[in-house]
């Protein structure tokens, strides 16, 4: 498994995060509104399991929140789970 194919795209038009390996999308969606990025859902097709794929898109995602300088709103529960076991994501967090 070689970096460049575990590499996160963004794609602003269909509001996601992508990953694509063997045929298989795995994707980080969101909504964005007035200085927030609302992550939606996580889905990671059960091929691509197990490959830490969705912690990559959860990284790639809030990375981007942060880049941009917008707070997070986590309705997906992966994402919050990863947020709460990565404290240094936590000062996204919208109030």
């Amino acid at each position: 498994m070689t970096a460049p194919e575990l590499a996160v795209k963004h794609n602003p038009q269909a509001g996601r995060f992508e990953v694509e390996r063997e045929g298989n999308l795995a994707v980080l969606e969101y909504l964005l509104q007035e200085g927030k990025i609302v992550f939606i859902h996580t889905g990671v097709p059960s091929a691509l399991e197990g490959q830490g794929i969705g912690s990559r898109l959860a990284r790639a995602g809030l990375d981007h929140a942060r880049a941009q300088g917008l707070k997070v709103v986590p309705l997906c529960s992966f994402i919050a789970a990863y947020i709460q076991k990565h404290p240094e994501y936590q000062d996204l967090l919208a109030k």
